[in-house]
């Protein structure tokens, strides 16, 4: 029987982890500078220069644009570990002096991936690594066409031999202090869709010789409440959310036409065809009855995010030897990032890290009460500063458990 990790694995990782207790300190300090200046998809280029500047003695690489990537380690086969460099469109409320102000936030914790991938890299490049590590910083997680995509469609996993891709998200739905691994999906597959209904405008006192274009949408969203419940397996999780209904100019005016937009999330295929299905018949067949007609506009998204057994088998044992608990129930959700596209051309394994949050001083007991709750693109998430450390020596177990693959 093999024991993981092995001697010199575990040696390994202790030198690591030692190497990263001598820069969390210096990562924090740029988590904070990250988060003051923070920047939104596309537009990420002043935060990448600010990391690349915090990385003089490495060679850039850009990609995606605005993105760039870093490699330490020997030639051959790598690992490569992605951080997002965006931030929300959000105007921030968490009350610290290092808040944004410009109407942008980095209220998903990007922040703290950036910092903490930046602290491995400054680790790693003091030791002699087994494989090669890639630090991607990547723009465009937030919006589509994503960073993810475009990475992809560079074909730079394929020229630097990247044989798995690591990533790490904080999560308050995850329990303080502990990681998530979990084998399979633990992120949905997520589309969008658009509806357009084309009616029969007039004067709101005489509807009967108009066709109006609201009622049959009314009737179109209460449809798609029971598309899930009565189309999909039950124990199969999906989602359908209407986001946005728009229809007329005034209260006496029958429109001409109505429009909705929604996301679906699906956790298995034949789910996310069956349900792109029954909306097409669902809408097309509630307008006809109606007189009306109807334009459907379905966008296929990120794929499903798929975690591979065989990292999640090696990286659980190295979080359990560092000390950090690994979660027994694995956390999935009908979330959705485009660190899927990497699932569909290597190995991939993205950890949820559990976080509690900073809380600005002075603060009220049912104040902090209420902060602790908030979670992901709220305007006053904040992690932890502890955060960055627990974040980095997650990535640090991600990256050996990866390199055991690749070097097999």
């Amino acid at each position: 029987m093999v024991t993981w990790p092995d001697t010199a694995t575990a040696s390994l990782l202790a030198t690591l982890t030692e190497q990263l207790e001598l820069v969390v300190p210096h990562a924090l300090a740029l988590r904070r500078e990250l988060h003051r200046h923070p920047d939104l998809s596309g537009a990420e280029r002043p935060t990448a220069d600010r990391l690349r500047h915090a990385l003089p003695t490495f060679k850039a690489t850009r990609v995606a644009d605005t993105g760039f990537l870093v490699r330490v380690g020997p030639p051959g086969p790598a690992v490569l570990i992605r951080a997002e460099l965006d931030a929300l469109p959000l105007v921030e409320a968490t009350g610290v002096d290092w808040a944004a102000t410009g109407g942008a936030m980095h209220a998903c914790g990007h922040d703290v991936h950036l910092a903490a991938l930046w602290a491995l890299l400054q680790a790693a490049r003091k030791v002699e690594l087994p494989v090669g590590l890639i630090g991607l910083f990547q723009p465009r997680e937030e919006v589509q066409p994503s960073g993810a995509q475009s990475v992809v469609a560079s074909g730079v996993l394929k020229d630097d031999e990247v044989a798995a891709v690591v990533g790490a998200h904080v999560q308050p739905r995850v329990v303080s202090g502990v990681v998530s691994t979990g084998m399979g999906a633990v992120n949905a597959a997520a589309d969008e869709f658009e509806i357009t209904i084309h009616g029969q405008p007039g004067h709101g006192a005489y509807p009967h010789i108009t066709i109006d274009p609201v009622p049959i949408l009314a009737a179109i969203i209460n449809g798609m409440q029971e598309l899930v419940s009565r189309t999909i397996d039950p124990v199969h999780p999906s989602v359908i959310t209407i986001g946005r209904v728009e229809a007329g100019t005034a209260a006496n005016i029958i429109p001409a036409s109505g429009q909705l937009s929604g996301v679906i999330r699906t956790m298995y295929e034949q789910d996310r065809l069956q349900l792109h299905t029954a909306i097409r018949s669902l809408v097309n067949h509630t307008a006809a009855a109606r007189g009306a007609t109807a334009d459907i506009e379905i966008t296929t998204g990120h794929p499903l995010l798929v975690n591979d057994r065989r990292l999640v088998q090696f990286t659980d044992p190295l979080l359990d030897h560092l000390g950090i608990p690994v979660a027994h129930e694995p956390f999935r959700s009908c979330g959705a990032d485009d660190f899927s596209h990497y699932s569909q051309i290597a190995p991939t394994l993205m950890m949820f890290v559990g976080v509690h949050q900073d809380l600005a001083a002075p603060i009220s007991q049912d104040a902090a009460n209420a902060r602790s709750q908030v979670g992901l693109h709220h305007p006053t998430f904040l992690p932890s500063s502890e955060s960055v450390g627990l974040v980095a020596r997650s990535l640090l177990a991600g990256f050996l458990a990866s390199a055991q693959l690749a070097r097999h």
